[in-house]
């Protein structure tokens, strides 16, 4: 029997600071117990815009609550297992220029993601490239050079796994 695959539109934010610091969320996936980081962001709700997605998810994830939407940059597309489901999610990726702050955990709705949270980081790129953490997308430290030195794309462009 072939395992059913869950569809799932999801909305990040590229956090960056004007001094080129993004921050990253740090995860683990309950069942293999392997982290990894990630920009803020997530699932879009049935009839949720865009913008009410992050919105919303910045706002349980981060605490984050003022900001201007910027254009979309990257997108992905990609199938995951999560605690024994099977997930193909489609995310899109925004740039948001942020001043540093403390971001905050105590929004965070429901058990699994309070389970699977483990900290936040504000990193720059050649931390990233020198780290052996896993990060998401993959590329994520190419793809943020490219971005901070070229500014963002004239339409998104697809970064892979």
């Amino acid at each position: 029997m072939a395992s059913m695959i869950e569809e799932r539109y999801a909305i990040r934010a590229l956090l960056l600071t004007p001094e080129e610091e993004v921050l990253l969320i740090r995860i683990i996936e309950p069942k293999s117990r392997r982290a990894f980081w990630l920009t803020p962001g997530g699932g879009m709700l049935d009839g949720e815009s865009e913008v009410a997605c992050l919105r919303r998810e910045l706002f349980e994830e981060t605490g984050l609550v003022e900001f201007e939407m910027g254009p979309e940059v990257w997108r992905r597309d990609h199938t995951f297992l999560w605690d024994g489901r099977k997930i193909r999610q489609r995310e899109r990726y925004y740039l948001i220029k942020v001043e540093r702050f403390e971001p905050v955990d105590h929004h965070l709705p429901d058990e699994v993601e309070q389970v699977a949270f483990d900290g936040y980081r504000w990193w720059r790129v050649k931390e990233i490239e020198l780290s052996k953490e896993w990060f998401v997308p993959t590329r994520l430290a190419v793809l943020l050079k490219d971005l901070l030195e070229n500014g963002p794309p004239p339409s998104p462009i697809d970064v892979g796994v």
